[in-house]
């Protein structure tokens, strides 16, 4: 979810970056290899926003200061707004050419040839229709063609280099305006090879740019100077950032930068957020994603909040809001998930914050502009959106039913209402356009199929411009049959038509142009190259004028692009240039200034004084300048104009300053003015009212000065035109609208109750900002109706997070949700399923959620019943409840013959988890095995080593576990004890058994002789410590030297023999010396497949008859002995656990495991779970112990 200004017109938008950041970006397209984005001053810069309307995106609300140069401004390069106050410069390396790479716009760059072109007068250029004769003037000279004053007259102006800045490629420039004449401008050099800031000066003037005075000896000759702010409320205020390479320290003044005090900081400032009412209120982001805060414009800082999310952290600039110090901030957590907080300036503790969405949000999603606040939550796949107005709850955004939206762009929230493009499921490069209520819930379409497309940073900008100065007044460019085409609104997106295009071309001959076949189209969009086009501009103190780019014909082109002015606000349109100009808007919009876009060095521009009808050529210096960047006076009459350019690409930067007070004979008088009507194709009510301005009569050359064009407006009589479709409803062919398929209207009346009202919609919605008055006003508006006795339907229950799982132990938030009934007359019951059960008496009391802990894990079934006096309804909710898995044993016997079934087993702590999967991998098996139990049987088909690999899936949590098994046909097995010391030592944790077993196995190989490979030792968990010992048939790789059976028993008597002797032994540390003794063969019968039995055999028989009498007794009088039950069956399991290494009967693990079973079976084994809930207990904590490593080195 992104966020972008107030529109592509709206200087005020940008001013109140500008004034915020003090800067406005200019980068030339060779600054950098590939690329025309500006090297950041630090590290970390500020993203912009993801998508913006007819401008490249801004990195923040209002006040946002970013800690880099935005790659691109939509700032037409010479058309700096009167409320801009500063500029970026920065010259391309290597060449002569210089380059403004934000604040120009457009699309793709222009030819070489047009490029290259000797520089002419405007229109010679080239032409449609032949060359132009007589030094470029028109060859048909009528009242309908451009004029052009061919004799050049002069501008005062003066010339001021920057002395010993030559090397210098980055400017920064700032102008206080406002009766000030202070501008100060820091110059840098930026090392594209070190990717820093190696040099910096700062300069200052006080008579508006005149002469300037270097300052590098106020700030300290050392200091390398990184960047500049200025206080958007207090212009005087100037705040400089050093170099954090060299130091991290802020240089403030109060002086307009006389003086400077410098403050050490213990951070690296990213990004500044100004207050936007409050001079001295700062908030700073760190690179290490710290927020912090300042009351006294820097000089102290106080941690706010860890873990922000990069420019997500706003002021509360509520209209209602009484907190001035509140700040919104998104921050994550420790586990990585985002949420929104809020808390004071001075007092953000934890005590203190507040997280008004219940949980959590997407990352990077929070938007908060104006009275609203935006985020996004995605469940099932698809993004959801909420908003909050003024403080209130959040409610779900409601788009059409059918919309599914993959993305979403606020665009403007002025006047009340949200502007948003929706990028819709089966959309891929348009969006749709969207515009709200009041409260920003209810959604309608206003324009479909919007051209888009991606910025400089990968942002989306949007092929929208709000006109400047006229309210409700848009211009889109729309993609129809892969055709992109201008239209323009005049009512907010209610009505759009076609541009007309003009009736005659520059020369004064007639355009053949029919709609809908032909029409004029524009291009709104800001361009990643600074040399192209693709300007608009238009100005609130200049309403009627609107300046642009474009071409005649079809559809939107690149080739045979024109400059095109419009007089009386879209209606007509004329053809002023036939190359590239930038536009700046002098004397509150009554003079126009037009300079080339052109690589070549310059020395003149043109002057319009009748809203680009004639213009005149004006010198500005008397030698050529590469122009770099144009920076507008500030205030209100823009009457000084300062042009930063290059003599050549080595020389100092050069800085013209042009006043052009003296082009007017005198300061305007009430009679040099002339009413004009705003219309829209000769209807005079827009918005619902008339509006008429002041204009000043194109041939009086006087001085406006303070904004004379004030607006008197009457309202209209409504009708139809003022009235919009409502949510839900669709215009169609005959104008009316009409409930869409998916659309219930009496869904509406959902959240009342007898007794109580609500507004029933006709369908219809006025216009929001719209003034129109009576007439079908009352028609149209809906009505006050009593809200309907009505049964529950559609009851819903989710989770808060729209997951179907919760933690044991963890809260997990409810919501119940009612399509329609009365929600103040409901009885609502909530069963949890764990034998917990809540009542309410109406879905008010709920609204935030039901909150509930569960205790155990399992699969619960939550139902909600609703009744009131007409009806009934119920829904029903499965919640998996989980823990964190934290373990994965792999049980499995060493050692297995040959064909034999194995049993395998996966442990699990905690062992009781929830719904769980298991992936299994065995043998030479290329496909895993899924089953949601807990063991498997396999077989071996050949001899050797064989690994196997279980994975345990339990939610987003995957654990495994891996271990390896010998298989043989035949082996022989051994029960090893040790000297009682050796307990002592054991800490019984599977590191130390495997060091162990290592020892043990050297110790037997010195003592016998035996090569290692025929011997195996796993020492098994628990006290006594004891191990088995395995005497494996080994061959070498070529197959050969295989072992008979009477040579494993010859090895096995031999490590007998030895072991009787006292004769194996090993040091553990010095003084401990450990004996191992044979303690008995094995109590499971090994398999043996030779004919003969050896004495040891026969003694292994000999024990499993006695074991098996011995279970015969305690079984038969097992009821007289209360108690022995649970002994005999934890041996039994820990004996076949611990040391069976034979077939499936024998190796079968009885370790319990998770079962799925259904309500009714709980129930019924509730009496035997109670039963033996002790041995089920004891058996769980034997089967959780690690099963007995081993090692075969």
């Amino acid at each position: 979810m992104g966020k972008v200004g107030a529109g592509g017109g709206r200087p005020a938008g940008w001013s109140a970056l500008l004034a915020g950041a003090g800067l406005l970006v200019l980068c030339a397209p060779g600054a950098r290899s590939g690329g025309s984005a500006c090297p950041a001053p630090h590290p970390g810069s500020a993203r912009g926003w993801p998508a913006t309307p007819g401008r490249s995106p801004r990195p923040g609300p209002p006040g946002r200061a970013p800690a880099t140069p935005p790659p691109l401004l939509a700032r037409p390069l010479f058309a700096v707004a009167p409320g801009d106050r500063a500029l970026a410069l920065e010259r391309a390396r290597g060449t002569g050419e210089s380059a403004a790479a934000a604040g120009r716009s457009g699309r793709r760059r222009r030819s070489g040839a047009a490029l290259e072109k000797e520089e002419r007068g405007a229109g010679a250029s080239r032409s449609p229709r032949g060359t132009l004769k007589d030094g470029g003037q028109p060859g048909r000279d009528t009242d309908r063609a451009t004029r052009f004053r061919m004799e050049e007259l002069r501008l005062t102006s003066t010339t001021f280099a920057l002395t010993g800045d030559s090397a210098h490629n980055q400017a920064m420039v700032h102008w206080s305006g406002h009766n000030s004449s202070v501008i100060l401008i820091l110059t840098k050099l930026y090392d594209y090879n070190l990717g820093s800031i190696t040099e910096s000066s700062l300069w200052r003037s006080t008579d508006y740019g005149t002469t300037y005075e270097k300052l590098n000896d106020k700030v300290g000759l050392k200091t390398i100077l990184s960047y500049l702010y200025v206080c958007p409320t207090n212009k005087r205020k100037i705040m400089l950032l050093t170099d954090p390479e060299i130091e991290s320290s802020l240089l403030i003044s109060s002086d307009e930068g006389a003086t400077y005090q410098k403050y050490r900081l213990n951070f690296y400032i990213q990004s500044l957020l100004f207050h936007p009412r409050q001079e001295d209120w700062i908030l700073a982001y760190g690179q290490d994603q710290k927020l912090y805060s300042s009351a006294e414009f820097g000089r102290r800082w106080q941690l706010i909040q860890e873990g922000v999310v990069p420019n997500r952290f706003y002021w509360s600039v509520m209209g209602s809001n009484k907190e001035p110090d509140l700040v919104h901030l998104e921050a994550r957590t420790v586990d990585g998930h985002s949420q929104y907080l809020t808390c004071r300036m001075q007092n953000c503790t934890d005590t203190n914050k507040n997280k008004p969405f219940p949980g959590y949000i997407d990352p990077d999603s929070l938007i908060v502009q104006d009275d609203y606040v935006f985020v996004q939550l995605t469940s099932g796949g698809r993004p959801h959106y909420y908003v909050s107005y003024r403080k209130n709850a959040f409610a779900q955004m409601k788009l059409p039913k059918y919309a599914l939206p993959k993305d979403m762009h606020v665009i403007s929230t002025d006047e009340n209402q949200v502007f948003a493009a929706v990028q819709e499921w089966n959309q891929n490069n348009t969006y749709n356009l969207y515009i709200s209520d009041t409260r920003g819930v209810y959604f309608t379409l206003a324009l479909e199929n919007v051209q888009s497309s991606r910025g400089p940073e990968g942002n989306v900008m949007i092929d929208l411009y709000e006109v400047a100065g006229i309210k409700g007044m848009f211009l889109a460019n729309k993609k129809i049959d892969n055709q992109v085409k201008t239209f323009i609104t005049y009512n907010k997106g209610r009505d759009w038509r076609l541009l007309q295009a003009p009736d005659t071309d520059l020369r004064g001959d007639p355009v053949h142009c029919l709609l809908p076949y032909c029409s004029l189209h524009l291009h709104l969009k800001v361009s990643e190259n600074p040399y192209t086009s693709g300007i608009i501009a238009s100005r609130d103190t200049a309403p009627s004028i609107i300046v642009a780019s474009g071409n005649i014909g079809s559809e939107l082109s690149d080739n045979d692009i024109s400059m095109f002015v419009s007089s009386d606000a879209g209606n007509t349109w004329r053809q002023i240039f036939e190359d590239e100009h930038s536009i700046l808007y002098l004397d509150q919009g009554g003079v126009l200034v037009a300079m080339k876009h052109t690589s070549l060095p310059i020395r003149h521009l043109w002057l319009s004084f009748d809203e680009g009808r004639s213009w005149s050529k004006y010198g500005f210096t008397s030698i050529p300048l590469f122009v770099d960047g144009v920076l507008g006076e500030p205030g209100e009459e823009t009457l000084i104009m300062t042009v930063f350019g290059h003599f050549s690409h080595r020389s100092e930067w050069q800085l013209v300053k042009v006043d052009y007070k003296s082009i007017f004979d005198r300061r305007c008088a009430e009679e040099d003015y002339t009413p004009w009507h705003l219309y829209n194709q000769g209807e005079a009510c827009i918005m619902g009212a008339k509006r008429k301005y002041k204009k000043r009569k194109s041939e009086q050359k006087c001085m406006q000065g303070k904004y004379a064009g004030a607006m008197e407006s009457e309202p209209c009589v409504c009708t139809e035109a003022d009235f919009d479709c409502d949510y839900g409803y669709e215009r169609h062919s005959n104008g009316q609208c009409l409930p869409a398929f998916w659309f219930n209207p009496s869904s509406l009346s959902k959240d009342c109750s007898v007794g109580q009202s609500y507004l029933n919609s006709t369908g219809y919605r006025k216009v929001v900002s719209n003034n129109c008055t009576d007439g079908v006003r009352e028609r149209y508006t809906a009505k006050p109706q009593k809200c309907p006795g009505k049964a529950p339907r559609g009851l819903r229950i989710v989770t808060a997070d729209g997951k179907l799982t919760a933690e044991q132990g963890h809260n997990v938030t409810l919501l119940v949700q009612l399509e329609e009934g009365d929600v103040q007359r409901t009885l609502i019951q909530v069963d949890f399923g764990d034998g917990i059960a809540v009542s309410y008496v109406n879905l008010s009391s709920m609204e935030d959620g039901i909150k509930h802990v569960y205790q155990n894990v399992g699969i619960f079934r939550v139902t909600v019943q609703v009744d009131n006096s007409l009806g009934s309804d119920s829904a029903v909710l499965y919640l998996h409840v989980t823990c964190p898995l934290e373990h994965v044993h792999l049980s499995l016997p060493f050692v297995t013959t040959k064909n034999k079934e194995v049993n395998a087993t996966a442990v699990l702590w905690p062992s009781q988890v929830g719904t769980l999967t298991y992936v299994w991998w065995y043998g030479n098996n290329t496909e895993p095995l899924i089953t949601l139990e807990g063991s498997i049987s396999f077989k071996f088909t050949s001899e050797g080593m064989n690994t196997i690999t279980v994975q345990v899936s339990a939610g987003n949590a995957i654990l495994q576990d891996t271990k390896t098994i010998a298989v043989y046909e035949e082996f022989r097995s051994l029960r090893l004890s040790f000297s009682p010391n050796l307990d002592d030592y054991n800490p019984d944790i599977p590191e130390w058994r495997r060091d162990i077993s290592h020892v043990i196995k050297k110790s037997l190989v010195e003592a016998t002789g035996v090569p290692s490979q025929h011997i195996l030792v796993a020492v098994l968990p628990g006290l006594p410590t004891a191990a088995e010992l395995f005497v494996l048939p080994y061959q070498d790789p070529t197959g050969e030297n295989r072992r008979s059976p009477e040579d494993l028993e010859q090895i096995s008597e031999a490590l007998i023999h030895k072991l009787n002797q006292n004769s194996v032994h090993f040091e553990l540390k010095p003084g401990v010396q450990v004996l191992v003794h044979a303690a008995h063969l094995t109590a499971a019968p090994l398999v043996d497949l030779t004919p003969t039995h050896s004495g040891s055999a026969m003694l292994m028989l000999l024990s499993v008859v006695f074991v098996g009498l011995a279970v015969f007794v305690v079984y038969k009088f097992k009821r007289k002995i209360p108690g022995i039950n649970v002994y005999a069956q934890m041996q039994n399991e820990k004996e076949q656990e611990m040391i069976s290494p034979g077939s499936h009967t024998e190796t079968r693990a009885s370790i319990p495991h998770t079962e799925l079973r259904r309500p009714g079976q709980l129930r019924d084994e509730k009496v035997e779970s109670q039963l033996i809930g002790s041995i089920s207990i004891v058996a769980e904590n034997q089967s959780t112990k690690e099963i007995p490593t081993y090692v075969n080195v």
